[in-house]
């Protein structure tokens, strides 16, 4: 007993804050009820140890490594940890291999791997065996969308469980915890609680390092904002959820109003506000189509670049980027053509409007296809001198693409005024 004290006691000194909270059981564990409440699917596998791969997808801080950790201590499977940044490739042979001896005695394992993400695609490639086999149940935790930076192959074997930044109201009762871990209930104002939990962005071990730092540097008087901020070099531009979505909004709008000095002002907000670079590249790719479209094709090209190359960079260089980007787009000439037309196409078959793909465009590969007709009275347009087929590719004809006169869809509207004369009708 008094080994284990002192064990108890060298830890509690010794590790972090954070550490320390840390759930240990379900009870314990704080937000996303309306994933791990009572009766939730989720909450059931895991209380009756019969759970199967999963995949939790959530912002730094919300829970993800604990909830693992809760995971492994209601299962008997045996748990095995790697995280991919700091993983070779030798650990994880070492930890499949492990697993799979484990297996031949009957003996499950939970396998948590930190950034799946991070793995390569041969490293993630070779989960998939033993996966398949059932010889590890993974637990894979990621920042980045799955759906876009795990394998496929990984991701149609495993749930996918969405975990959000946490609540204001999750944050507050950990900072709560906290205080009274640390016995020191006295430690803040409760205006300086306030700003500690907006400045922690829903980011529990944010939180909870920024009350350890003032824990140790405290004063007689409760701490007050001004405290924090000397504490934390905080210059107080972290902004709420709603500011979040509100500073992206006005981005967008500045950039789509074509106002890059505004579009700059309000990335210069997002980017002291901590916002994830990665974040406004995705955002910027989804503008640059629907907002400039054809009229600058390059706006797509450039956009998609800066994804990537802010995933290299990071900050503070990928303001750089960002900055190049942002001037582009708000002074490219715009274009909201393709939204509409996809618009008009999807409007089209959501009202029922469902063609037979008519014989001339079917599929006459496949053997037996031509004594079908398949294909027959399909032209070809590289046989035709101007490239362009006269056929008619729809049995009625409908028209939802239609140039705006600027920038290069001025180009493209002399090219389809061209198309049209020539089309002819199936």
């Amino acid at each position: 007993m008094t080994n284990t004290q002192s064990l108890f006691k060298s830890s509690t000194n010794n590790n972090p804050l954070a550490y320390q909270l840390a759930p240990k059981t379900l009870e314990d564990y704080v937000g996303h009820e309306s994933i791990l409440g009572k009766n939730t699917a989720l909450r059931q596998l895991i209380e009756n140890d019969t759970l199967i791969s999963i995949i939790l997808w959530g912002p730094p801080g919300c829970g993800k490594t604990a909830l693992s950790r809760i995971i492994a201590e209601k299962s008997k499977a045996q748990y095995l940890s790697l995280n991919a940044v700091m993983s070779k490739v030798s650990d994880l042979r070492e930890a499949l291999s492990t697993a799979r001896s484990a297996s031949e005695y009957g003996q499950k394992t939970l396998l948590f791997i930190d950034e799946i993400h991070r793995f390569n695609k041969a490293q993630q490639d070779a989960l998939l065996p033993d996966l398949e086999k059932g010889n590890i149940t993974l637990i894979g935790a990621t920042t980045e969308n799955p759906y876009f930076s795990v394998n496929s192959s990984i991701v149609s074997r495993s749930q996918i469980v969405s975990l959000s930044s946490l609540s204001e109201d999750a944050l507050h009762t950990i900072l709560k915890k906290a205080v009274h871990k640390l016995d020191t209930h006295t430690l803040f104002t409760e205006e300086a609680e306030a700003y500690i939990i907006s400045q922690s962005q829903g980011d529990a071990r944010k939180l909870l390092n920024t009350i350890e730092l003032c824990h140790k540097t405290k004063t007689k008087n409760p701490l007050s904002i001004d405290d924090i901020k000397q504490r934390t070099h905080s210059q107080g531009v972290s902004h709420s959820s709603d500011a979040h979505y509100d500073l992206t909004s006005a981005l967008i709008k500045s950039v789509r109003g074509s106002d890059p000095d505004a579009a700059l002002y309000w990335l210069a907000r997002l980017i002291r506000g901590g916002e994830d670079p990665r974040f406004i590249a995705r955002r910027l790719i989804i503008l640059a189509s629907e907002d400039i479209g054809n009229a600058d094709p390059q706006a797509l090209v450039l956009a998609t670049s800066t994804l990537h190359a802010v995933q290299f960079i990071g900050f503070p260089e990928a303001q750089l980027t960002l900055s190049q980007l942002i001037t582009y787009l708000a002074t490219a000439p715009k274009s909201n053509a393709s939204t509409i037309a996809i618009s008009k196409a999807l409007n089209l078959v959501d009202q029922g409007i469902l063609y037979d793909v008519p014989k001339s465009l079917k599929d006459s590969h496949y053997k037996g296809a031509k004594e079908l007709g398949h294909g027959e009275g399909y032209h070809y347009a590289h046989n035709e001198p101007d490239g362009v087929s006269p056929q008619q590719h729809l049995p009625q004809k409908h028209e939802f693409y239609t140039p705006v006169n600027r920038g290069f869809e001025k180009t493209i509207q002399t090219r389809l005024d061209y198309i049209h004369k020539k089309r002819k009708p199936l």
